[in-house]
This record gives C-alpha cells, structure tokens and sequence, in this order.
C-alpha cells in the first residue's frame, strides 16, 4: 500500500418517496488496489436528527465539512436546503476549504442535495441521488426500482447499492442505512 495512492471514493445512495428518506452508504475504503476497510459509517443523521447526510471522498475532508454542515443546520434550523447553499459558498470562497475534496449528499423528507466544494449544490429532479465512484450504478438502480415498483425507499436504497456493488470494484456490500419519516 502506497501513501501515495489515491484513496477511492464510496458510493452513497438517497430516496425521498411518501415523506421518507433514506440513505446509505457502503462501508469500503481503498487505498490504491487495496481494501484498508470494510464497515465504515458514511451516512448518518444531522442537525439534532432532523435530517441526513453522506460523503463520498476522502474521510478527514468529509468529516471537517460534516462539521461545518452542522453549524450551518444550527444556524438555520429546519432549512436543510439554506444551510447547503451556505455551506457551498463557504466551501468555494475559503481558501482552506476549497481544498478539501469530497461530496456530500445532504437531505430531509422535503428536500435532497448533492453539495460540491466548487459551489454547486444541486437537486435532484426525481427525489433520487448518489455520489461516489459508484454513485452512477446505484442511480440507475435506485430510478428503475422506483418508476417500476412501490419499494420503500429504505429498501430502494439497500437494493441499489447492492447492485452497485456487484459492479463497481470500489463498493461493498457492508450497507449502512439511515431514514427519517
């Protein structure tokens, strides 16, 4: 194992369907060709359990945004989507910070963002997100399982990254779930 090899990101999948919302995550970390980790926690409930969120980069850079998401969710309570927006502008306009390299996936039962350090902050037009390198697999998954079934978006998102899993060398299928109602 090389320090210098990149570490790989994860995949984290999001559901908002019938006033829930549910995210997940798998627990692989990479390092180079090797696997350091199998049951990290990528996903979990902020702002005092009101909403969630999820990260897909590297962990010391994730968890320090997470941090500042949190300060963010105090400074505007129940406004998951102004606290995002916050959040980017900072990430973009501060020089410590814009070095920091992960994406987070940050939502509440009304409302579901992907938040990037280059200022973007987008939301989705379906209720359906993913990040990570195997962010794209778990999409594909977690859109067809809703426009074709009435699977609760706990189980889409479970499904989904196992799915992702099987494809994407850099995801596992050690899952992590979190919800609201």
């Amino acid at each position: 194992m090389n320090p210098h090899d990149p570490v790989r990101a994860t995949t984290v999948v999001a559901v908002v369907r019938d006033g829930v919302i549910a995210m997940a995550a798998d627990g692989q970390v990479t390092v180079g060709e090797t696997v350091v980790k199998r049951g990290a926690e990528k996903v979990r409930r902020v702002a005092k359990g009101r909403a969630l969120a999820g990260f897909a980069g590297g962990a010391a850079d994730a968890l320090a945004l997470l941090e500042r998401l949190e300060a963010k969710l105090e400074a505007y309570p129940g406004n998951v989507r102004r606290a995002a927006v916050e959040l980017a502008r900072d990430w973009r306009t501060d020089r410590l910070l814009r070095r920091l390299e992960a994406l987070l996936l940050v939502g509440d039962v009304s409302s579901l963002l992907v938040v990037s350090g280059n200022g973007d902050v987008i939301e989705p037009d379906d209720g359906i997100a993913a990040i990570g390198s195997g962010g794209s697999y778990a999409l594909a998954a977690a859109r067809a399982l809703c426009r074709h079934t009435e699977t609760p978006p706990d189980e889409v998102a479970r499904e989904a990254l196992l799915i992702a899993s099987e494809i994407c060398i850099y995801t596992n299928d050690q899952i992590h779930l979190v919800s609201l109602p």
